[in-house]
C-alpha cells in the first residue's frame, strides 16, 4: 500500500510515540455539538480533524502526509464522522449523573450545608466540629466558624476545594474545640449563588442526643461510600467496553456538565509508532487517560 509518508524527509519519520486528544463541545445542550480529535507530538499539535470541516486538517507540515492518509480512508472517516452522534448519545445517558438543573440559577448550583462532630465524645472535651459544605458552583465560597455569635479563626482547618465529578465542589471546614453545655457553635457560609449568607447551627448536647445524631450521620456517609463504589464500578465497566485499536473515544457513560455553556469532554492516548514510520495507520494505542472537562480557559482538573 503506498503511503504518503515515504517521500518525506527522514528526519519527519523519527516520531516515536504521539498522543491523541479527543474532545467533544457542547453548547446549548446538543443544540450544536462538535467533535475534534488533535493528534500532538512533542506538545505540539500537528494534526486536527473537526467534525464541522469534515476531514483531518495539517496543522503544521509534519502533519500534512498523514492528513492526507487518513482523509484517503474512506470507512475510516465515516467513523470519525459519525463521532459526533457518540458524544450526543454521551451528553444523553450522563444528564441521570448530574447536577439538578432545578438547583441552577444562571449557571449557579446552591451549596448544602450540614455540621456535625467528627467522633463521640463527652462535653467539655476536646473535638473537632465538622462544617461540610457540598453541591456548589463555582468553586468561590467563604466559610467562618462562629462560637456564641464571634468569629472563631484559631483551630479553624479547611480541606480546601474537593471536586465532585459533576461539575460542583465541596469542601469541609473543621473547628477544634471543647464543647461545653448551651454553647452555639455557627458555621457560616457565603456563595454567589445565594443573596444572604447560609447559617447552620451546632448545640452542645448531652451524650445520648449526640450519639444518636452521629449514628444516623454515619449511615448517611456509609450508604454514600456504597454508591459511590457502584458509580464508580459502572464507568470501570463501560470504559473496559471499548474496542481495542479504536481511534475515536467510546463515550457511553461519561459525564457531562449541563450548564448551558460551552463544555468540553478531553481524553488523552498515546500512539506508539514502529521505528521509521512508515505508516500513521501502523499506529498502535498503548495507553489511555482520561483528562478531565475543561469549562472554556477554565480548568476544573486535570
Amino acid at each position: 500500500m503506498h503511503c504518503p509518508m515515504n517521500n518525506q524527509n527522514p528526519s519527519q519519520l523519527r516520531i516515536q510515540a504521539a498522543k491523541v486528544k479527543f474532545e467533544c463541545h457542547f453548547s446549548n445542550g446538543t443544540e450544536r455539538v462538535r467533535y475534534l480529535a488533535r493528534l500532538i507530538y512533542n506538545g505540539q499539535e500537528f494534526v486536527r480533524f473537526d467534525s464541522e470541516v469534515g476531514e483531518y486538517r495539517a496543522v503544521t507540515e509534519l502533519g500534512r502526509p498523514i492528513a492526507e492518509h487518513l482523509n484517503s480512508r474512506k470507512d475510516f472517516m465515516e467513523q470519525m464522522r459519525a463521532a459526533v452522534d457518540r458524544c450526543r448519545e454521551a451528553y444523553r445517558v450522563s444528564e441521570g449523573f448530574l447536577v439538578p438543573r432545578q438547583r441552577m440559577e444562571g449557571g449557579d448550583a446552591k451549596p448544602t450545608v450540614t455540621v456535625y462532630p467528627a467522633k463521640t465524645q463527652r462535653l467539655q472535651h476536646h473535638n473537632l466540629l465538622v462544617c461540610s459544605v457540598n453541591g456548589f458552583y463555582p468553586g468561590h465560597i467563604e466559610v467562618r466558624w462562629l462560637h456564641n455569635g464571634q468569629e472563631e479563626e484559631a483551630g479553624v482547618v479547611s480541606t480546601g476545594l474537593i471536586w465532585n465529578g459533576d461539575w460542583t465542589f465541596q469542601t469541609l471546614v473543621m473547628l477544634e474545640t471543647v464543647p461545653r453545655s448551651g454553647e452555639v457553635y455557627t458555621c457560616q457560609v457565603r456563595h454567589p449563588s445565594r443573596t444572604s449568607p447560609v447559617t447552620v447551627e451546632w448545640r452542645a448536647q448531652s451524650g445520648s442526643t449526640q450519639s444518636k445524631v452521629l449514628s444516623g450521620a454515619g449511615g448517611f456517609v456509609l450508604g454514600l461510600l456504597f454508591l459511590g463504589t457502584g458509580l464508580l464500578t459502572y464507568f470501570r465497566a463501560q470504559k473496559g467496553k471499548e474496542p481495542a485499536g479504536s481511534l475515536g473515544p467510546n463515550l457511553v457513560g461519561t459525564t457531562v456538565a449541563l450548564l448551558g455553556e460551552l463544555w468540553v469532554w478531553q481524553l488523552h492516548r498515546s500512539l506508539s509508532f514502529p521505528v521509521g514510520l512508515t505508516c500513521p495507520g501502523n499506529a498502535e494505542i498503548t495507553s489511555s487517560r482520561f483528562l478531565g472537562w475543561r469549562h472554556e480557559e477554565s480548568w476544573l482538573w486535570g
